[in-house]
């Protein structure tokens, strides 16, 4: 593919009505900032102009703003019933021993009362032995320190979801 032509689903989202490109960048990402400013810089020319821009709007994006968006994502073993897209992207935590689910629900729980939130990790490709050793490491984190890694998880997540939106066709 020449750096020309528009992938076919970047060029559906460029071309979608103000609210459908909100809902399509919502499904992506829970933060009504992130959205806005994704938005605010259609239409895009190619997949790297979006994810920069993602990337550019997950750094500007405030406490406040990461706690709407960790809103939108289901606790880690815990898909919501019905969203293909949490369980496809949780699929490490699918086939794992019960022991291993319930070891990750006490984590989770452990982890959501020190901070405040859901435990956020850009969960595609982990298994879930990868996840509860990475919240096993995390949950000892400053709040502060723990806010900026799951802005970065964020991030990724963000970008894998975008790819998903602008490579269909």
């Amino acid at each position: 593919m020449t750096s020309t032509s528009t992938p076919p689903g970047l060029a559906r989202f460029n071309a979608l009505e103000e609210s459908a490109a909100h809902a399509a960048l919502h499904e992506v990402c829970a933060s009504t900032a992130w959205v806005r400013r994704l938005l605010a810089h259609r239409p895009y020319a190619g997949p790297e102009e979006l994810y920069a821009a993602s990337d550019a709007a997950m750094a500007e994006l405030t406490t406040a703003d990461l706690e709407e968006a960790m809103a939108g994502h289901p606790p880690i073993g815990r898909p919501r019933p019905g969203d293909p897209t949490s369980s496809r992207e949780q699929a490490g935590m699918a086939g794992a021993p019960e022991e291993l689910k319930a070891e990750m629900l006490e984590l989770n729980l452990a982890y959501q009362e020190k901070f405040g939130h859901v435990f956020l990790i850009c969960a595609t490709g982990r298994t879930g032995e990868q996840m509860r050793d990475a919240l096993k490491e995390r949950i000892g984190n400053a709040p502060d320190q723990e806010r900026e890694i799951v802005r970065t998880e964020l991030g990724k997540i963000n970008r894998i979801r975008l790819a998903r939106l602008v490579e269909q066709d």
